[in-house]
Parts: structure tokens; C-alpha cells; sequence
């Protein structure tokens, strides 16, 4: 799959989903104050368990935040976090921590090989494409269609990420607010855990 089409497909999947207000980054800080315990005050978290939030896409993590408050996003760990807050504290926070720098990991040299291979391009045989055709070669995402900055995020937390999604494919509880096309739940359901821990690995030790 070509990179303009995974841009139009991005573009149609995230389409009304994005929040048409404008993040005061100054307002957000104070508003994420009850955020920092598990991602930390500047977005790094320090469990790898919670997913890092510096750096990331405004529009990304103002549809994350709404899917949670929803329920189209299942996040146990988020249970009532999100209740009360408006359209404009979530694009505010979402434009906090979108204006933080993002903390670098470190990948396992043992999967460094098979990680690399995965991410630059994709798995040939079962036809999954290049992360980077989607996140960019530095991990740093698409902000604009939607798609996520990867780089530096814990593994751990990638593991856990796409394996939900893996589940949600097959018909069991996990992850499916990819949008209609399904795209990240057809890639993952293609993948095996050996393959999902090397990319997750090598996301971790990614600069963007």
C-alpha cells in the first residue's frame, strides 16, 4: 500500500472525529495535573505500562481522550478520569502535552535486527505493511491524518496496544477504535507475539 493512499485512508478514518477547537497549551498544564501521577508531569511516563504523551499529535490524543470518555476506547485504568472534562479541556491538555519533548528507550539488541526489519518494511508474506509507511522512518507520525508518533514509547505498552487490537480482530474484548477500515486491527492480526515484542522494541529505542 502506497503512502498517499495510507494518507487518504488516515484522512477518511479520522475524519469528524478530530476536535475543531484550539489547545491552549498554558491552560493545559494546569488541567493535567491529575494526569501526572501515571504519565508523569511532562507527558514521560514513568511506568511502562502507561504510555508516554509528550510529543504526541494534538488531534491523536484529543481522539484517544474522547474515545476514553465515550467508551469506544476500552481503558480500565482510565475508568472515570475522563468523565468530566469538556471539549476544551481536552484539546487544551491535548495541546500540553503535544508541545513537551518525548523521552527516548532503549531497544534490546537481541531484537534490534528483527525489529528494524519489521518497522522499515512491514512482513512481505502476510502482506503487513512498513510501520513507517504510516508513523514516518524517525517514528514521529502523521499529526495531520491522525497517526501517532511512536517514537520512544514504552514497549511494553506497544505490546499491549497491538496485541488488543489483535484481540478485537479475532472477535474477542480488546481495542477497535481504529476507524471503519480496520486498519491497525488487520495489521496486528497478521502478527505473532514474537513479532510484535521485536517492533515494540525497536519503537522504544526510536528518535524523533
Amino acid at each position: 500500500m502506497n503512502k498517499p493512499l495510507l494518507v487518504m485512508i488516515a484522512s477518511l478514518m479520522f475524519a469528524g472525529s478530530a476536535v475543531a477547537l484550539e489547545g491552549d497549551a498554558s491552560a493545559g498544564k494546569a488541567k493535567s495535573a491529575p494526569c501526572a501521577a501515571c504519565h508523569g508531569a511532562d507527558g514521560n511516563s514513568p511506568a511502562p505500562n502507561f504510555p508516554n504523551l509528550a510529543g504526541q499529535g494534538e488531534r491523536y490524543l484529543a481522539k484517544q481522550i474522547h474515545d476514553i470518555k465515550s467508551g469506544e476506547r476500552s481503558a480500565p485504568l482510565m475508568a472515570g478520569q475522563t468523565d468530566n472534562l469538556s471539549d476544551q479541556d481536552i484539546a487544551d491538555i491535548s495541546a500540553y502535552y503535544a508541545s513537551k519533548k518525548a523521552s527516548t528507550g532503549q531497544t534490546d539488541p537481541a531484537l534490534l535486527e528483527k525489529g528494524a526489519a519489521i518497522y522499515r518494511g512491514g512482513i512481505a508474506d502476510r502482506s503487513v505493511p512498513a510501520c513507517a509507511a504510516c508513523h514516518s522512518p524517525t517514528g514521529q507520525g502523521m499529526a495531520a491524518a491522525g497517526f501517532p508518533a511512536l517514537a520512544g514509547q514504552h514497549a511494553d505498552y506497544t505490546i499491549a496496544q497491538l496485541k488488543a487490537f489483535r484481540a478485537a480482530a479475532d472477535g474477542r474484548e480488546g481495542r477497535a477504535n481504529d476507524g471503519d477500515t480496520k486498519t491497525m486491527r488487520t495489521v496486528a492480526f497478521k502478527m505473532s507475539d514474537s513479532e510484535i515484542e521485536a517492533v515494540a522494541s525497536y519503537i522504544q529505542g526510536l528518535h524523533h
